[in-house]
């Protein structure tokens, strides 16, 4: 696990010095090999999780996959008109700058600073891996890679953004015009080889204290996610294949190195508890949370005060296919049940979503919550209109949240990272971007991935055969299984 513990925020200036009764100039902080390192640490820091955007709400909620109960909450502001640039919910475009200067004094100061280098990477002992300038190139390869990220972060919402590659001061024009669209993609893929070039290949070649950190293939991850926006038809106006090809190049390169796959347990990839978290198939995730508040934000009402606040839409709901022929429900021939909604459905159903477990037929243990059966019905202990926080749909949410919490009496914390980058968006990445940059002539290849998420265990779907990947040979998993 990584610990970003850095310097005292509040004693730390945007110039890169301390404040208080004890201060440390910046030259002495540099001279300082806890206080170089832990520096780059701070600038982890800026990385955030998203299970909690603001009365316990989840981005889900901001789209037609879920609604929050909390009519009041702030991410209602993406679906009642009135979002704006002074209302975005989340802090990013203020946050990711900040990111991003932390980034930019540790590339300008770290080469020549007084690290002490020590051994972090394995296998353990190798001389080579524990000099100085392997440490610093570690060190900057990081400070690449969260750069990127925090560009990555501004460029996904906002578009083209000011780039800002050194630190400004006070005495700078700050009055800077945004770069293009082309040269914002072009300034994170170039920082994305800059950590590829410096950065062990994988979590795995980390010591397991420092699990979290980046990674040749969290470099690679964040370029192949980066190179699909850009071929999408909002950016790619002439739906060029050039750009596709390079989105799907980016992801295979990931692909073959090996050192990912498909975890077997999908409840389990976000628990570090069940051994989940750092799986082969997380590729990048931020340091462990030890909480509940995840469990006590989206539970059903009636476990011990939860609030209930992510309730997944029917539209979410009618997502996933039916197990028995991998065929969407509104298929004539899926073999769906009006009367038995939930019957053979596809697993990550009851992974994701609590639904009422009376009409279960026959009952599915996956939509009971510690060990007690989900009543959505009206009149039920967490049935709609029972009050303010109960369900405003007939369901709550399953992802993400632990049997083993516990909230009420004594307090059981669950450690769960967030996880930004797995390897199932990989390769369903990849079979997207091939599919728009070849089409039928790279179907065989395009199932192939596709049916490698289908096929993890104790989901099992059955393989998809089509010879139309993007009329729903993607798409529905996709959202499925990464929403």
């Amino acid at each position: 696990m990584l610990i970003t513990t850095g310097c005292e925020k509040d004693k730390f200036l945007q110039d890169g010095s301390f404040s208080g009764t004890n201060d440390v100039t910046e030259a002495q902080l540099w001279a300082n090999p806890d206080y170089a390192r832990n520096f780059l640490n701070n600038v982890y820091s800026t990385l955030s999780d998203r299970y909690d955007l603001g009365d316990g709400a989840l981005l889900a909620s901001a789209t037609d996959e879920a609604v929050n109960s909390n009519l009041n909450s702030g991410i209602n502001t993406f679906t009642n008109g009135t979002w704006n640039s002074a209302r975005t919910v989340d802090d990013v475009y203020n946050a990711m700058y900040v990111g991003i200067r932390k980034a930019n004094m540790f590339l300008e100061k770290a080469d020549g600073s007084a690290i002490i280098p020590i051994d972090e990477v394995l296998p353990a002992n190798v001389a080579a891996n524990q000099t100085y300038e392997a440490q610093i190139q570690r060190l900057l390869g990081q400070a690449y890679f969260l750069r990127a990220f925090f560009q990555f972060e501004l460029l996904k919402r906002y578009g083209s953004f000011v780039i800002v590659k050194r630190t400004l001061t006070v005495n700078d024009e700050l009055d800077l015009p945004r770069n293009t669209f082309d040269e914002c993609v072009k300034q994170i893929s170039d920082d994305c080889e800059a950590a590829i070039t410096r950065l062990p290949l994988s979590p795995t070649e980390w010591r397991t204290v420092d699990r979290g950190r980046a990674t040749q293939t969290a470099a690679m991850a964040l370029k192949a996610r980066l190179l699909l926006y850009a071929a999408s038809p909002q950016y790619n106006t002439t739906n060029s294949t050039a750009k596709w090809q390079e989105a799907a190049d980016a992801a295979k390169r990931l692909m073959d190195t090996g050192k990912h796959g498909i975890y077997s347990s999908y409840p389990n990839l976000w628990l570090w508890n069940t051994g989940g978290a750092f799986n082969n198939e997380t590729i990048f995730a931020t340091a462990t949370l030890n909480t509940t508040s995840i469990e006590t934000n989206n539970a059903p009402v009636s476990y011990d005060g939860a609030n209930g606040r992510t309730n997944p839409t029917q539209e979410m709901v009618d997502a996933f296919e039916m197990r028995t022929t991998g065929k969407p429900i509104t298929d004539g021939t899926s073999g769906y049940n009006a009367n038995a909604p939930y019957t053979n459905r596809d697993p990550r159903l009851g992974f994701a979503v609590l639904f009422n477990s009376a009409s279960v037929q026959p009952a599915v243990a996956a939509t009971n919550f510690k060990s007690k059966p989900v009543e959505t019905f009206v009149g039920g202990k967490d049935g709609l209109g029972l009050n303010v926080n109960a369900t405003k749909t007939g369901y709550y949410m399953r992802k993400y949240l632990s049997e083993s919490a516990s909230w009420a009496g004594t307090t059981t914390n669950i450690r769960r990272p967030w996880i930004f980058f797995r390897y199932a968006e990989v390769l369903l990445n990849y079979a997207e971007a091939l599919n728009e940059a070849q089409g039928p002539a790279q179907l065989t290849e395009i199932l192939r991935v596709v049916n490698l998420v289908r096929a993890r265990s104790g989901v099992a779907m059955p393989a998809l055969q089509t010879t139309n990947p993007a009329g729903n040979g993607y798409v529905a998993p996709t959202q499925v299984e990464l929403r």
